[in-house]
């Protein structure tokens, strides 16, 4: 398993539990974003910078995850692509996409978006909490032990 992290929006306290994921799984970690960031000095940790410009970063982990990959991200058309290739995808809030929600996410998304262009104020998201980031870091030792038994 291999962890890609949509780096550009991914909180830091997230950021941090996945680079001490890594450190004491040894899995392989990639953090793509369009800015440079700084990662720890491990050999399973990299950061890919990818071009400015919209949705480049998703582009690049879409064209290099694998089947049984786990990918950090809240763009849930990302995760749709994800998914549908046979990897994992993990929102940052700790919500675990996968075949038998990512449809109903697309369809509330593209639902949401087209209100947006309307012109009506959807609000947005909620901001990142404490309980989100314990819900994240719960998830994901679920992911990773499950991942250890296949």
């Amino acid at each position: 398993m291999h962890i890609w992290v949509d780096a550009d929006a991914c909180p830091g306290v997230i950021k941090d539990i996945l680079f001490r994921a890594a450190e004491r799984t040894g899995l392989p970690l990639t953090l793509v974003a369009n800015q440079y960031l700084r990662v720890p000095g491990l050999p399973n940790i990299r950061m890919t910078q990818v071009p400015s410009g919209f949705d480049e970063a998703d582009k690049y982990i879409a064209a290099n995850v694998q089947a049984g990959d786990l990918v950090i991200t809240a763009d849930i058309p990302l995760a749709a692509e994800v998914v549908a290739r046979d990897a994992h995808a993990l929102s940052p809030k700790g919500e675990l996409y996968g075949k038998e929600n990512i449809r109903e996410l697309l369809d509330l998304r593209n639902f949401m978006d087209t209100l947006r262009s309307t012109g009506v104020d959807t609000g947005g998201p909620a901001p990142f909490s404490a309980a989100d980031r314990q819900n994240f870091a719960n998830r994901l030792d679920r992911v990773l032990r499950s991942q250890k038994r296949l």
